[in-house]
């Protein structure tokens, strides 16, 4: 039996664990936090990572399906309607939403017991007893920095960003709003709660001493529900983080038998919100890739031909998505581009991004079970 190692027990890494499983391999996971823990709040399932979970044979059942909701500016005025039905007909699949605990844990529960070992931190690969090293150790990845040293580090966004997950006390709609410079997102789980985020443009490595209170102060007077979900929100929940890409495309996501997955091989800004559906994505592929050649040299090549041109081009797309979305800071432009969308129909607003998330996945193949005479 091939195995396989996969470094860092995030989305990217336990999907793509759960789809070697399944074409056969012996899979190990190294995490090297103590637990399984989702670093986040909630994260958007655009159709492409749904149909690629629906491939390894992964069903989540505690998601919600958005149905109703648009774009406004920070007065409340509606921007664009968001068409679910005209949505789905153009994507495939409905865009969904979960909290990443929950996703984190479905994963986990889809591997055998014992394949994840946390508390394991990876300082080298050579003597590592596999056939395969996945590398899926995020953004700031130890594995890509020993492959490629000399690559340019991440560079930072421009943006930064506060998350949180919190029960409102009225039920709420999808909605993303938009001022000069900043956004505001709120996607309501299946349970009653709400993911909620705050993205602006700041400089880096700025924090409050008091979270909470600074963000009624800067956002207290966008238009409801935005100030009741950040009164709703204990404080200790609030996550900042700054907003950062991997700048300059690596040159491949192979070198030998490790190959590069997720964030360690294209983190990308959240503005198309694909950073993990796109990890997801590269799990599938490379699933498929490992099942259908037997040579694992040319199964790998396969796997970067594939992910490295569509995940770049993903990257480039969620860049420009912010210039011209929530980071854009003129008065005059934020004017212009706010009419421009007034003026088209919710089901024309729906096509936009079914280019990335219309995206079919390969079906990896599974092994034949013995005959039993």
């Amino acid at each position: 039996m091939r195995k396989a190692i996969v470094v860092g027990g995030g989305i990217g890494g336990l999907t793509a664990a759960i789809g070697l499983h399944g074409i056969g391999w012996e899979v190990t996971v190294l995490e090297r936090a103590p637990e399984l823990t989702a670093v986040g709040a909630g994260i958007s399932l655009w159709p492409n990572a749904l149909r690629s979970l629906e491939t390894l044979d992964i069903h989540l059942g505690d998601l919600r399906e958005q149905s109703s909701g648009g774009l406004h500016d920070r007065e409340g005025r509606r921007i664009t309607r968001w068409d679910a039905e005209a949505f789905r007909r153009h994507h495939g699949r409905p865009l969904a939403a979960i909290h990443r605990a929950d996703l984190i844990g479905a994963l986990r529960d889809a591997l055998p017991t014992g394949s994840v070992r946390t508390g394991t931190e990876v300082t080298g690969f050579d003597d590592l007893d596999a056939d395969v090293v996945i590398a899926a150790d995020g953004i700031h990845s130890g594995v890509r920095k020993q492959l490629w040293p000399r690559h340019p580090e991440p560079v930072y966004s421009g943006s930064t960003a506060f998350r949180a997950v919190t029960t409102p006390p009225r039920p709420v709609e999808l909605s993303t709003s938009w001022d000069d410079g900043a956004e505001i997102g709120v996607i309501p789980l299946h349970d009653g709660r709400v993911y909620w985020w705050a993205s602006y443009v700041a400089e880096a490595g700025i924090r409050h001493a008091d979270p909470k209170s600074y963000l009624k102060n800067r956002f207290g007077g966008w238009h409801e529900p935005i100030p009741e979900l950040i009164d709703a929100t204990e404080p200790e929940t609030l996550l900042h983080h700054d907003l950062y890409l991997l700048g300059t495309p690596l040159p491949s996501y192979v070198k030998g038998r490790v190959a590069l997955l997720g964030d360690a091989a294209h983190a990308m800004p959240p503005f198309l919100g694909q950073g993990g559906c796109q990890a997801i994505e590269d799990a599938v592929v490379l699933a498929a890739a490992l099942s259908t050649d037997d040579d694992i040299d040319t199964a790998l090549k396969s796997y970067d031909e594939q992910r490295r041109p569509r995940s770049q081009g993903v990257v480039k797309a969620s860049v420009q998505a912010g210039k011209i979305g929530p980071q854009l800071r003129n008065p005059l432009a934020v004017a212009v581009r706010n009419g421009v969308f007034r003026l088209l129909p919710g089901a024309l607003t729906a096509r936009i991004g079914a280019g990335v998330s219309g995206w079919i996945p390969p079906v990896p193949r599974r092994p034949v079970p013995p005959r039993t005479p």
